[in-house]
């Protein structure tokens, strides 16, 4: 008796182990998160490391010839954040964008930058 209620319960904790596996009806397991698949567009300024929140396109054009890397700050938060693509961004150096992209290991890719173009009343 106590074999087949063995049995009988590690059968029951197989099924239960295995649907938990399987990805919900409709959904593919990608094995990446939900946030790290969607691209995220924010009202920010184009500014180079050194001066940082300080944004200001002479100096910020400067130190990006001198080798200084460029970086977004988010006008909402005035968070500092590093660009991959620095290509991207270059034409913008100083200037007050609307960005696309996706934040990847701290840094974020660009998908597309164009100026920025305050909300119409």
């Amino acid at each position: 008796m106590k074999k087949v209620l063995a049995g009988i319960l590690l059968a029951g904790l197989l099924t239960i182990s295995a649907a938990a596996q399987k990805p919900a009806a409709g959904k593919k397991a990608t094995g990446k998160t939900a946030a790290a698949d969607t691209s995220k567009s924010i009202d920010a300024w184009v500014s180079d490391e050194r001066c940082g929140t300080n944004v200001d396109a002479a100096c910020a054009k400067r130190c990006m010839d001198a080798g200084a890397k460029l970086v977004v700050v988010n006008a909402a938060d005035n968070s500092v954040i590093p660009v991959s693509n620095q290509a991207s961004v270059k034409p913008f150096a100083g200037q007050h964008v609307t960005i696309k992209g996706k934040l990847e290991n701290g840094s974020l890719m660009v998908a597309s930058v164009k100026p920025f173009e305050a909300p119409k009343k």
